[in-house]
């Protein structure tokens, strides 16, 4: 198959374009190479397979440039990855992250509908749960309210992708994302940024007193999951959790870090920040049983496995 991977440059893109790549498809990437982090770890991310791919310099938010792409190549199918990401900064620049967000995947779902694609894979969030009480999170679950732009944005998405898939009778497949982690996690995320500070002595930010609770993923588990998704004959619309259905404490997951590392972290206790779920736990029953998800990688063997890619690259993808 010929695939565009919109965000194909970052952290879980760059891992999808190599499997894609090693599973015999063709590969085009889109991403604008924005500033939100260091442009030149994307750069990095993508450079052992820049040679056997296309790349689309190009801003979601710009329709006539997407549509160009479009036309400039004939795709089999869309793995629209590319957001702008994080809750908290999503709170200080709300108006961004809807523009990028859903007017960005609004134009990329018109740009398949026009050149006939119909096989679109959507990456969502488990951000869109909010604060729900129901655990583990069923992809059943009403959703009735977001508590943070960036997961009000998630939940727009998905709802453009099922209209999409009705109107026009297009394979959607939405993927909620459950904090996923591993060599080449975005720099902003908690655990890359505590192993960077742990490791430097110095001080990290703790928001609240440690009792939140993740559902971590590990990247190979995750791209494991787009790549069923992307063969998924099931209904033309549907959406799969895909997590790991274990949650641990912050100040475990801080304990683990330490652990890891062989060194003590220096804890800044920070009141809790709005916007953060309190808690995110998968029900991934749907999609073991749908896409075969089965995920292998606890967090007891990946963080060691993230930590030892941290020190061999002696953090040179970090700069936060």
């Amino acid at each position: 198959m010929r695939i565009l991977v919109t965000g194909g440059a970052g952290f879980i893109g760059s891992h999808l374009v190599e499997k894609l790549l090693a599973t015999g498809h063709e590969v085009s990437i889109l991403d604008d190479f924005n500033d939100f982090y260091d442009p030149q770890i994307k750069r990095a991310n993508i450079q052992a397979v820049a040679g056997d791919i296309r790349i689309h310099r190009v801003d979601l938010r710009d329709s006539a440039a997407v549509n160009m792409v479009f036309h400039q190549e004939k795709f089999d199918a869309i793995l629209h990855l590319a957001a702008r990401a994080g809750v908290r900064p999503s709170i200080l620049q709300p108006q961004l992250y809807y523009d990028t967000n859903v007017g960005g995947t609004l134009h990329l779902l018109e740009a398949a509908r026009l050149t006939g694609i119909d096989r679109f894979v959507f990456a969502s969030s488990s951000s869109v749960y909010g604060s729900s009480k129901t655990a583990p999170f069923s992809e059943s679950l009403h959703l009735t309210q977001t508590i943070s732009p960036y997961a009000a944005t998630k939940v727009a998405g998905e709802f453009l992708c099922s209209t999409y898939s009705h109107l026009y009778q297009m394979r959607v497949v939405a993927l909620r994302f459950f904090t996923v982690y591993g060599a080449r996690q975005r720099p902003d995320l908690a655990i890359h940024q505590f192993t960077k500070r742990i490791h430097a002595g110095e001080p990290i930010d703790q928001f609240g007193d440690g009792t939140t609770r993740r559902d971590y993923t590990y990247i190979d588990d995750t791209i494991q999951g787009v790549m069923a998704a992307l063969k998924y004959e099931g209904p033309l619309f549907d959406i799969f959790n895909l997590g790991e259905s274990d949650t641990i404490q912050l100040r475990d997951l801080i304990a683990g870090i330490e652990k890891a590392l062989g060194r003590k972290a220096k804890i800044n206790q920070l009141p809790e920040q709005p916007g953060d779920m309190p808690m995110t736990c998968a029900d991934i029953s749907k999609a073991r049983k749908l896409l075969g998800y089965n995920p292998t990688t606890p967090l007891s063997v990946g963080l060691p496995k993230f930590v030892e890619w941290f020190l061999k690259t002696n953090g040179q993808w970090s700069n936060a």
